[in-house]
This record gives C-alpha cells, sequence and structure tokens, in this order.
C-alpha cells in the first residue's frame, strides 16, 4: 500500500519542481513575464513604445511558458524517478525545444526573425528558475519542515487542557464513569497531538479525534456546544491535513460558545468541488468577543501547515457570513489508497 502524501511531497521542498502544482506554475509565469518586461526595459528607447514592446516580447514568451509547462507537466512521473542533474538537463532540453518550434513558427509567418536567440533565451532561464527552486527547496528542507509544523501543533491554546481537567474534577464524585471515559478521550486526543503529524490522514481519523474534543468541551459546556455535521456531499474517506478540524472546532468553542450566554451551533459540511475537496465551519457569534488577537493568530497558525502540505493549492477565507463567522477551505482532492 502507497504511503499516505506528507509535507515531504511539498514541491516547495525538493529538489526538481514538480510541474503538476499550481504554485510552480504561478512563480514560473510570473517570473518569465517580470523578464520579458525587464528585457523590454533594456531594449526600450522611447517610453512611449513601452507596452507594444513588452506585448510584443510577450507573445513569445507566453507560448514557450505554457508549452515547456505543458510538457513537463506530462512528463512530472518520469522526470521526478530521475536523478536530479539528469531531470534538470533534460528539463532545460525540453525548453530549449520548445521556444525552437515557437520561434520557427513565427518565423514563417514573417513575424519574427529566424534565430537561435529566443531557444538560448528560454535555456538560460530555465537554468535559472531550476537553481531557484532547487536552493528554496534547500532552504525548506524536509527536516526543517517538519519542525516547524511540529512547533505549529504545539501552538494549539493550553487553556483546553486546563479546562478539561478542571471539568473532569467537577463530575469526578457525581459520575465517576463520565470522569473515567473523559480522562480516556483526553489522552486519546493528545496522543494525537504528540504525535509526528506530517503526513495526510483519512477523514475519518480527524473526525474522531473532533468528536472526542466536542465530548469533552460538552462536559464543561453541557448543551451549550451543538455541531452539525453535513457529509452528504462528501466522497468516503477523503485524506486531509492532521490537526486542521480540531484547532478550527476549539477556536469556534473559543470565540463563539463560550464567551455567548446562550446556546450556540457550529456547523461542519465537507464536499467535492472537481479535483478539490472543501471544508466550511461556520459557528455563532457571540456579543462581545475579547479573544480576538486569538482569532487572528489561530488562522495564521493553519494557514501555515496548509501551506507546508499543500503549497499555493490550498485556500482559506475567514469572515462573517449571514451573521455567522465562517472558515472555508479548500485544497486538492486525495483518495485513501486503494479507493
Amino acid at each position: 500500500m502507497r504511503q499516505a502524501p506528507s509535507i515531504r511531497e511539498n514541491p516547495a521542498l525538493s529538489g526538481l519542481p514538480d510541474f503538476r502544482n499550481l504554485g510552480v506554475w504561478l512563480r514560473v509565469l510570473l517570473t518569465a513575464n517580470l523578464g520579458a518586461l525587464l528585457g523590454a526595459l533594456a531594449a526600450n528607447h522611447e517610453w512611449q513604445s513601452l507596452f507594444d514592446e513588452f506585448i510584443t516580447l510577450s507573445a513569445v514568451v507566453e507560448p514557450v511558458v505554457l508549452g515547456s509547462l505543458g510538457l513537463l507537466t506530462m512528463a512530472g512521473n518520469v522526470l521526478g524517478r530521475l536523478p536530479y542533474r539528469l531531470g534538470a538537463m533534460l528539463s532545460v532540453l525540453l525548453v530549449i525545444l520548445v521556444a525552437a518550434a515557437v520561434q520557427a513558427f513565427f518565423s514563417s509567418l514573417y513575424l519574427f526573425e529566424a534565430g537561435t536567440r529566443a531557444p538560448l533565451w528560454a535555456g538560460l532561464g530555465a537554468v535559472l528558475l531550476l537553481a531557484w527552486f532547487d536552493l528554496r527547496g534547500k532552504a525548506q528542507s524536509p527536516a526543517l519542515a517538519e519542525a516547524r509544523l511540529l512547533a505549529l501543533t504545539a501552538r494549539i491554546r493550553p487553556h483546553f487542557l486546563f479546562n478539561a481537567l478542571n471539568a473532569v474534577l467537577g463530575v469526578i464524585r457525581a459520575d465517576p464513569r463520565r470522569a473515567e471515559t473523559a480522562l480516556e478521550e483526553l489522552a486519546d486526543l493528545f496522543r494525537v497531538l504528540m504525535r509526528e503529524n506530517t503526513t495526510l490522514v483519512p477523514l475519518s481519523e480527524e473526525i474522531a479525534v473532533a468528536r472526542q474534543y466536542v465530548n469533552l468541551e460538552r462536559l464543561r459546556l453541557g448543551d451549550r456546544v451543538s455541531v452539525h455535521w453535513d457529509m452528504t456531499s462528501c466522497p468516503p474517506d477523503p485524506l486531509v491535513p492532521p490537526l486542521m478540524l480540531q484547532p478550527l472546532l476549539e477556536n469556534a468553542v473559543y470565540h463563539g460558545i463560550e464567551p455567548a450566554t446562550e446556546p450556540g451551533e457550529i456547523k461542519v459540511r465537507f464536499e467535492r468541488l472537481g479535483d478539490r475537496l472543501r471544508l466550511e465551519l461556520s459557528n455563532s457569534l457571540a456579543p462581545a468577543d475579547s479573544h480576538s488577537r486569538g482569532n487572528q493568530m489561530a488562522m495564521a497558525n493553519i494557514r501555515e501547515r496548509l501551506m507546508l502540505f499543500f503549497d499555493l493549492e490550498a485556500s482559506m477565507t475567514a469572515g462573517v457570513r449571514d451573521g455567522r463567522f465562517q472558515v472555508a477551505i479548500e485544497f486538492p482532492y486525495r483518495p485513501v489508497a486503494g479507493r
């Protein structure tokens, strides 16, 4: 069975980039267009004609970049299995061939003169980009990324532990069996919090951890905590980042339920949108929330964890909508191996 994807597979952390990744495409396109703009500035003699020269240069640059990225995406699996130097050389050669084909096409239409300038510049640009990706990967090595992920996991607010223990002490005499169950749930929850958490996990595991957390909070807050799960549009047991759901629930309880005097409801919805998975979690708003700074820190924590796993392929938005605070997260859909 194939091991679950981990932050080691993040294209930002490897030598040869994964050209199937949206973040790689965006970085290459931005860099290529910036290079075209600098080239137009260097060759420009009159400011009035700068825009026209940039458009003319982009007409050659864009097909080369998009064509190269398309072919590199299709050849990604083959290139990824090769030694880095060989894979890099073949990638540069492919870019040069695409640039030569594009220039030959335009020269056949008498739009540009035939020559070797475009392939040479394209090859040089490919070398510089691959070198930058390699340096970036070494700067963000898997060991460093794992250390960052563990540090982010450790930032989960310690007040929950103290509140849970106080709640157990409050019922230990009146309901010792419930207190014993709560301590077992607390031990299981912290066992999950203390593990490495560097690989994607099945959603069922995340939901089990989330339910244990909710049960512990209900021990303290009672019926004030209500969670509605909507899984009708969710595929069976997709892979998700570990400890993504529990901190969001903790955030909802801490900011929406705990400060309020009336019972509140948390809504959790998972759905598949094409090749992406979407999570929506919303909670009722408290009249006055004195923990707004902690809310921002929690959101920044989760954003960084998503970045470590998915680079730019994950998105996260948060804000008030229809009188409720809502967090929406989208990331690539990964089925469990064998399904």
